[in-house]
């Protein structure tokens, strides 16, 4: 599956950001965000399961972040609010073509997307 990421930028601490990622090609069962900051590993975000829409979070992420998918347009969002500097990283969004029964690891994904990056300021 291709998975093509959109929405970062640049914005200040306390805003908001909407992240986009459309997938094609084929059907997928569950999508996530992961991050990561330079120097850093990869970190899990969310992750929305295709059939059900049941969704996990990071610590990260949690209270803050909200992860959803749009089936008819194969695509899922991930809605960043009160966004804080350590925020900074670029996202990646990311596909299963099976819905394991973890899906917090970066080895329950099987496509990525090429990642976009989110710069938080004070």
């Amino acid at each position: 599956v291709q998975l093509q990421a959109s929405g970062g930028g640049s914005v200040q601490a306390g805003d908001s950001l909407r992240l986009s990622c459309a997938a094609s090609g084929r059907t997928v069962s569950v999508m996530g965000w992961f991050r990561q900051a330079p120097g850093e590993e990869r970190e899990f975000v969310a992750a929305i399961r295709w059939s059900g829409g049941d969704s996990f979070y990071g610590d990260s992420a949690k209270g803050r972040f909200t992860i959803a998918r749009d089936i008819a347009k194969s695509t899922s969002y991930l809605q960043m609010n009160s966004l804080k500097l350590e925020d900074t990283a670029v996202y990646y969004c990311a596909a299963a073509r099976f819905s394991a029964a973890t899906i917090t690891r970066v080895r329950d994904f099987d496509s990525w997307g090429q990642g976009t990056l989110v710069t938080v300021s004070s």
